[in-house]
C-alpha cells in the first residue's frame, strides 16, 4: 500500500477520533479546565505568599503548569486506545481494506491535536493572569517547539501504556499513581528553595524539573534555580530536549510491538 493511501486512510481515523472529542468534550477536561484550575488556584491563591527572587509568580508558574497538563496528557491516548481494544473495535477496522498501520497513526495525530488543543487554551488563561513570552522570537518559537515534542512523546507513551493494561480504568490508575507524585515533587508550583533537603535533592533531579525550567528559560520566564544547581538544571534545555527524545524512541517501538501484538491473529 502507498505512501498516500497510508496518510488518507490515518487521517479518516485521526476525523473519527476528533469526532469523539466533538461528540463526547469531557475528553478534554485532563487537557484543558484542570490546568486553567491549576493555574488560577495557584496564581489567586498562592501567588501572593509564594516569592520568586527574580521575577512574577504568575510569570514561573505557567512553565510548570504546562508541563504538568502534558505529563498528564498520557490519560487520554491511554484511555482511548485501550477502550478500543477491550471493545473490539480495532478488530472490526482490521476487516476493512486499510493499513493496519493507518489506524495508530491516525490515533496518534488526533491525540496530539487534542494536547495541543490544551496548550492553546492553558497559553490564553496564563495571558490573562499576567504571563507572557519575554526572550526572543526564537526562543519563543523553540520553547512551544520543546512542548510539542515532549507533547508527542507523552502521546506514544499514553498509547504504549494504553495497549499493556487490561482496562481503562487501570491505566488511569496507573497514570494518578505515577504522574501525580513525580509532577508535584519537582519545580512546576514552587521554588526548590521552598523544599526540604531530601525533597530539593530529589526535585533536583526530577525530569519534570528540567523540563519546567528549560521552558520557562525559552521563554524568558523566572527560573528561580538554587544557586549551585545540579547539572541537568545547568543545562535545562540540552537535557529537556535529550529527555524527551529518550522516551519517544523508548515509547515509539514499545507501543508499536504492543499494537501488532494486540490485533495480530
Amino acid at each position: 500500500m502507498s505512501a498516500r493511501y497510508l496518510l488518507a486512510d490515518s487521517l479518516v481515523f485521526a476525523r473519527r477520533h476528533a469526532a469523539h472529542i466533538r461528540q463526547i468534550p469531557e475528553k478534554l477536561l485532563d487537557v484543558t479546565l484542570q490546568p486553567i484550575m491549576f493555574t488560577l488556584l495557584f496564581a489567586f491563591v498562592f501567588g501572593g505568599v509564594i516569592a520568586i527572587p527574580d521575577g512574577s509568580y504568575r510569570e514561573y508558574l505557567l512553565g510548570g503548569v504546562m508541563i504538568q497538563s502534558l505529563s498528564f496528557g498520557i490519560m487520554g491516548p491511554a484511555t482511548a486506545i485501550a477502550t478500543d481494544v477491550r471493545e473490539g473495535v480495532v478488530d472490526r477496522f482490521r476487516s476493512l481494506p486499510v493499513s493496519r498501520a493507518s489506524y495508530l497513526i491516525g490515533h496518534i495525530l488526533a491525540e496530539l491535536g487534542a494536547t495541543l488543543i490544551g496548550v492553546t487554551v492553558l497559553s490564553a488563561s496564563g495571558l490573562v493572569i499576567g504571563w507572557g513570552i519575554y526572550s526572543s522570537v526564537l526562543g519563543g518559537l523553540a520553547g512551544y517547539g520543546l512542548i510539542i515534542l515532549f507533547a508527542f512523546s507523552m502521546v506514544w507513551l499514553g498509547t504504549w501504556l494504553g495497549l499493556i493494561v487490561r482496562s481503562p480504568d487501570a491505566a488511569q490508575g496507573i497514570v494518578f499513581l505515577v504522574v501525580f507524585p513525580a509532577t508535584f515533587l519537582a519545580n512546576t508550583f514552587v521554588p526548590l528553595a521552598g523544599l526540604s533537603p531530601v525533597l530539593r535533592t530529589i526535585a533536583a533531579w526530577n525530569p519534570v524539573s528540567t523540563l519546567a525550567a528549560a521552558v520557562r528559560e525559552l521563554f524568558g520566564n523566572p527560573t528561580a534555580l538554587p544557586p549551585d544547581p545540579p547539572w541537568p538544571l545547568q543545562h535545562a534545555v540540552l537535557c529537556a530536549v535529550g529527555w524527551s527524545l529518550l522516551l519517544l524512541f523508548i515509547s515509539a517501538p514499545l507501543a508499536i510491538r504492543a499494537f501488532r501484538k494486540r490485533t495480530q491473529d
